[in-house]
């Protein structure tokens, strides 16, 4: 049995050597955690990637080894810091309180963190947990693991504490694994108890679409003597990357060379030379994707355009954007020369930063004129939400080269010049009296109970919004019942969880802009959640002038519709974004739909349009959990026609809390939320809280990209 000094020497002799190294490949172990079969290795899953794995190596409570179920699913959260949830049951359906007395229902947190600073040529070298937090830990461990990559061999030791009574993982342990192509690799370990061998065959991505690797695991050999028999474990995993739009996706570039020009009286001011913003030197940076065949034949195409009037160029920008598909287009030019946009933003209903991106890459294709500005204003229903100005030789110059903009961008409405034409009496495509009609899946589910590993009511969702006048609206949102399980049948246990079908909301809305940007929501209708109520909710919402910073109040009353009695929540919610990091941090206290009081904080860790979130709270018990939000909808979604609009839900979210602090894990519903609602400030009007300039400056490539993917 090898000791923790023979590792050791084994792995600096190795070290020493001449060779190049590079990080272990990363792929999910058994227990939950990137690694060989039972230990971890020094590797972290990648930033914005996730695994969805399943083996059948079922650690029964520390004491021994068995054929059960372990389901993981881990996500690479930012630079060098994985995460982790397992679920490890022994059956998937038998009722705990029956026959199946004493068998294991455990979910569980992993993470793992690779210390930076350390040269890659050395080694690399991480800290970790397993089982973090809950009333019961069953496989409580802490570790310390180093990992060198040497040609087709990836070597690894560590030592770790562990509570468990099989000692896997408390004391030294160690491993390699010999990868002779990328398929297929070989792996030997001894886990501080036991001598296991395990053989990994991958199905590279360039086989499944791109979408991501699938990977199949045996462990064919292990000497432990905490095993029920002989037999081999397997396990299958999938990693894929949460969303090809996030920024590591992309390459960073050097800023454009600062020009000194006239300072300009103020945004609204478009008669005067455009001040050339002293931002902070990282949001000077930007990134950009690989050189693009379509970025080359831009300046061929606004060539094509130089020698038609002002007039002739702005009508052609205004049937251009027409054809893009957006709606309360408003266009307006002067001799300056300066051009001004007004457009509602209804197809790039996932972010609206690609709709900014493209209709400043429109004005940068049809107007060509020397020196002419532009400034465009994002609105919602006749709010204006951000607005942006520029040059447009500066922008035209970050299209064709990759070359980093100088953009002027506020929150809010901008007053236009007086001395403005017009194109047309009217803005075009108007928004109002068209339904928008959202698809999307509505779950409720409960995980690891002593009824089942995973028990569920699904339901199909459809949300019928009508805009009426400005920033007004009715939304009506039915569903349908597709699959229950047996526990969330009628007369079953989680009968009080099951989503009804039918009506399940209609309200009528009203948003108001006011001014030092405030906004104000208010929804009056019908919410029929679990109970029949009628209500409104209040939302009013501050931001700072850049976006960075949110705050809100929101308060909402409910009355039985078959009693009398009523319920009400008051909450005060703040938000920082962080988008340099693409991260923003959420708080809010006070009293929650559940009627229970405290606080709950919020992480989200985006990945273009997607994010993983981690949470706790402290209300009526202390909660711990992870969420994720993902799109059902494509990157564009179809205009909208005469008739209306069908896309799908644009931010879809689930999660899994689990209780902490108390010696028992019962099960919470509905605690340190608020009522779910299809309208609401950050989703409606906010694009998911994420307008602020701070956003914008941080995700300049993507302005870019959008323009050259759908020009």
């Amino acid at each position: 049995m090898p000791t923790l000094n023979s590792l050791i020497f084994i792995f600096l002799a190795t070290s020493s050597a001449n060779l190049l190294a590079s990080e272990a490949k990363q792929y999910q172990s058994f227990a939950g955690y990137t690694g060989l079969i039972n230990v971890p290795n020094a590797s972290i899953l990648s930033t914005g990637s996730v695994d969805i794995g399943y083996n059948n190596q079922l650690d029964l409570r520390g004491t021994n080894y068995m054929d059960g179920h372990n389901f993981v699913f881990s996500v690479g959260l930012f630079d060098g810091f994985e995460m982790s949830g397992l679920i490890a049951s022994n059956t998937i359906h038998d009722n705990g309180f029956g026959d199946g007395f004493g068998q294991i229902r455990d979910l569980s947190f992993n993470a793992k963190y690779q210390i930076p600073f350390i040269p890659d040529d050395w080694f690399f070298l991480a800290i970790g947990s397993k089982d973090i937090g809950g009333a019961k830990n069953y496989y409580n461990t802490h570790y310390l693991t180093a990992s060198k990559r040497l040609g087709d061999f990836s070597i690894t030791v560590g030592a770790g504490s562990s509570d468990s009574i099989i000692e896997d993982m408390n004391g030294p342990f160690g491993g390699i694994e010999w990868m002779p192509v990328d398929w297929f690799a070989l792996q030997v370990e001894h886990d501080a108890e036991a001598v296991n061998a395990a053989a990994r065959l991958t199905v590279p991505k360039e086989w499944l679409f791109d979408l991501g690797e699938l990977t199949f695991t045996s462990r064919f050999y292990s000497n432990t003597n905490y095993s029920e028999n002989d037999s081999t474990y397997y396990g299958i995993n999938f990693t894929m990357p949460l969303s090809s739009q996030a920024r590591n996706n992309y390459k960073e570039i050097k800023p454009a060379p600062t020009i000194l020009v006239a300072k300009n009286s103020g945004p609204s001011d478009l008669s005067k030379p455009i001040v050339v913003n002293q931002r902070e030197p990282e949001l000077k940076k930007t990134v950009i994707t690989k050189k693009s065949d379509k970025s080359e034949a831009y300046s061929a195409q606004v060539k094509s355009k130089q020698n038609a009037s002002l007039s002739s160029q702005v009508h052609r920008l205004k049937l251009a954007l027409i054809e893009d598909g957006f709606e309360n287009i408003s266009i307006g030019f002067n001799e300056t020369p300066s051009v001004v946009v007004k457009f509602e933003n209804r197809v790039f209903n996932r972010n609206d930063l690609d709709a900014l991106g493209l209709v400043m890459g429109r004005i940068g294709e049809f107007i060509t004129k020397e020196h002419a500005r532009f400034l465009i204003q994002l609105e919602k229903s006749d709010i204006g939400l951000l607005n942006i100005q520029g040059s447009v030789d500066n922008y035209r110059q970050f299209i064709a080269e990759g070359v980093s903009p100088d953009l002027d961008v506020r929150q809010g409405s901008v007053s236009t010049p007086s001395d403005m034409m017009w194109v047309g009496n009217t803005a075009e495509q108007s928004p109002y009296f068209l339904p928008r009609v959202t698809f999307s899946p509505a779950l409720a589910a409960t995980y690891a109970t002593e009824l089942g590993v995973y028990d569920f009511s699904l339901a199909l969702r459809a949300d019928v919004e009508v805009p009426l006048w400005k920033g007004a609206g009715v939304n009506v949102t039915m569903q349908k019942v597709v699959a229950d399980t047996e526990d969330f049948e009628k007369g079953d246990t989680f009968e009080g969880r099951r989503l009804k079908g039918g009506l399940n909301q209609a309200v009528f809305y009203q948003a108001v802009e006011l001014p030092f940007n405030i906004y104000n929501l208010t929804q009056v209708g019908m919410f029929r959640d679990y109970f029949d109520y009628y209500g409104f909710i209040n939302e009013t919402t501050w931001l700072s002038s850049g976006g960075r910073h949110q705050l809100s109040a929101n308060i909402a009353k409910f009355e039985y519709q078959d009693y009398e009695v009523s319920r009400d929540y008051h909450l005060l919610e703040y938000q920082f974004n962080w988008s340099e990091q693409d991260i923003t941090l959420h708080a809010s206290m006070g009293k929650f739909w559940a009627l229970d009081e405290g606080v709950k904080v919020e992480s989200r860790f985006w990945f273009g349009d997607s994010y993983i979130a981690i949470y706790a709270a402290d209300t009526a018990s202390q909660q711990v959990g992870i969420a994720f939000s993902i799109p059902l909808s494509p990157r564009k979604d179809m205009s909208v026609t005469p008739y209306g609009q069908i896309k799908g839900n644009e931010a879809w979210r689930h999660g899994v809390t689990t209780r902490v602090g108390e010696s028992h894990n019962a099960l919470v519903r509905g605690q340190a939320s608020k009522m779910y609602t299809r309208i609401n400030m950050e989703r409606t009007f906010l694009n998911q809280g994420r307008n602020s300039s701070s956003y914008v400056y941080a995700n300049l490539a993507r302005l870019r990209e959008a323009y050259l993917t759908y020009k």
